[in-house]
C-alpha cells in the first residue's frame, strides 16, 4: 500500500511540475502559484464541508500551517534558482529534499533492510540523473545553488510536515485545506509586494484574458499538487517513511517523460540512465 500511494504521489507531482513549468512560460511564477492554490482552496473547502472534516480540528493542524508557509517559499526559491541556471545543474538539486523525510524516518527508529538501503541509494541516484545534470559548461552562480538547496530543504520539510498533520482521511482533507489557505496567504502577499515594486502580476500581452484561458491548466496543477500531498500522507502513515519519501521523490522522472511525450523533448543519455536506475531502485524498495 505504501509503495502504491508513494508512486501515485510521484506521478501527480511530476505532472503538476510539468504543468506548472508550461504555465510559467506564459504567466508570472507567483501568479501561477497563487492562482492554482486558490482553486485548490475552493475545491478542498467544499470537500471539508461535505465530509464534516472541520470536526477533526486540533493541534496537528499547526503542521499543516507550517507546511503551507514553507511550500511557497520553497517553490519560489526553486523557480528563482532555475532562472539563474543553468537548469541542468540546478534542477536535480531540488530532488535532494528527499533527505529530510528519510532522515526523520531514521531518527524516529526506522531501520531499512539491506535491499531497501540499496534501493534508496539506487533510486536517489536515478532521481538526480533523471533531472539531466549538466556536468560541464557554463559556471553556476553560488546564489543559484544556494536557492536550489533552500528549495530542496523546503520540499522535504513539506513532505515531513504534511504527513504529521492528520491521522484520518477527513482530517487529511482539513489539513490539506489549511495548508492551501496558508499557501495562498503567503503567495498572495508575495504577489502583492512584487506588484507594488513594479513586477507584472499579469502577462504583458493579453493580461487577464490569458489567465482566464489558463484556468483549466491552473486547476489541474493546483489539484494535482493537493492530491500528491494527500497520497504521500497516506503512504507515510501506512509504511516506512524512508520508503514512501524515496518513491514519492521519483517525480523528476515523470516530468522528463511528460516533456518527452508532450513537447517531444529528447531524453539525454544521462536522463535515460537515471530513469532506469530509478526503476531498479523502485523494485528493490518494493521487494524489501
Amino acid at each position: 500500500m505504501t509503495a502504491l500511494f508513494a508512486l501515485a504521489t510521484s506521478v501527480l507531482w511530476g505532472l503538476a511540475d510539468f504543468g506548472g513549468g508550461l504555465l510559467t512560460r506564459r504567466l508570472p511564477a507567483l501568479t501561477v502559484v497563487t492562482a492554482s492554490q486558490s482553486i485548490a482552496v475552493v475545491v478542498l473547502g467544499a470537500i471539508v464541508v461535505a465530509t464534516g472534516g472541520w470536526t477533526e480540528a486540533g493541534p496537528r493542524l499547526w503542521f499543516a500551517v507550517a507546511a503551507g508557509v514553507v511550500g511557497p517559499v520553497a517553490m519560489l526559491s526553486f523557480y528563482k534558482s532555475l532562472a539563474l541556471g543553468p537548469m541542468g545543474v540546478v534542477s536535480p538539486l531540488g530532488s535532494l529534499g528527499v533527505a529530510v523525510p528519510v532522515g526523520v524516518g531514521v531518527v524516529v527508529g526506522e531501520r531499512p533492510g539491506l535491499p531497501q538501503l540499496a534501493g534508496i541509494a539506487v533510486a536517489v541516484a536515478g532521481i538526480v540523473l533523471a533531472g539531466g545534470p549538466q556536468l560541464r559548461g557554463a559556471p553556476v552562480q553560488r546564489r543559484a545553488v544556494l536557492l536550489a538547496l533552500v528549495a530542496a530543504f523546503g520540499f522535504g520539510t513539506v513532505m515531513t510536515l504534511i504527513s504529521a498533520a492528520s491521522t484520518t482521511l477527513t482530517g487529511l482533507f482539513l489539513a490539506l485545506f489549511v495548508q492551501r489557505v496558508a499557501n495562498v496567504m503567503v503567495g498572495g502577499t508575495a504577489l502583492y509586494v512584487s506588484a507594488r515594486r513594479g513586477a507584472p502580476a499579469l502577462p504583458l500581452d493579453g493580461g487577464a484574458r490569458i489567465v482566464r484561458a489558463a484556468l483549466p491548466a491552473l486547476a489541474f496543477v493546483g489539484l494535482a499538487d493537493v492530491a500528491a500531498n494527500g497520497t504521500y500522507s497516506i503512504a507515510a502513515q501506512h509504511g516506512p517513511v524512508t520508503v514512501a519519501a524515496v518513491l514519492a521523490s521519483l517525480y523528476p522522472v515523470i516530468t522528463a517523460i511528460a516533456a518527452r511525450g508532450v513537447l517531444k523533448e529528447r531524453l539525454r543519455t544521462v536522463q535515460a540512465a537515471g530513469a532506469g536506475l530509478a526503476l531498479v531502485g523502485t523494485v528493490l524498495l518494493a521487494a524489501g
